[in-house]
């Protein structure tokens, strides 16, 4: 039940971050967007985004230090992370933002931008767990 009420928590301030953000600065909370104005030089110094993404970091890492989960990765090659986050990096770009900014701001806002999105990449996503562990029995 503890797991539950933890999910439900974070998804009430991630919500609440969320419209926050929007109204106090009147942009949308896309990670990806964000990561854009934080390595634009022109953006950077007035842009609230660092701000937002320092915080997500900080609030990741004391919870890590409180709680210190038992994190288990899948894969222990560090070329791979990099070629995924370069992948996702070509997704965003390809898809006008990420899964946070179509999933949670697009669809909050009745984007049918996306919800198209969103859809598809949630099919990918079942697809692939699905690939990785009925087909080829990775996980």
């Amino acid at each position: 039940m503890h797991e539950y009420i933890v999910a439900w928590l974070g998804g009430m301030l991630l919500g609440i971050a969320t419209v926050g953000y929007l109204y106090v600065h009147g942009r949308i909370a896309g990670i990806s967007g964000m990561l854009t104005q934080v390595l634009n030089k022109k953006t950077f110094v007035r842009s609230p985004a660092k701000w937002f993404l320092l915080g997500m970091i900080l609030s990741a890492a004391l919870y890590g230090f409180w709680q210190q989960p038992n994190i288990d990765f899948v894969v222990q090659e560090p070329w791979l992370f990099i070629l995924a986050g370069i992948l996702v990096g070509f997704g965003t770009s390809m898809g006008s933002g990420c899964t946070s900014g179509h999933g949670i701001c697009g669809i909050s806002r009745l984007s049918k931008r996306s919800f198209v999105a969103t859809a598809c990449f949630m099919a990918a996503a079942m697809l692939t767990v699905w690939l990785t562990r009925h087909v080829w029995g990775i996980l």
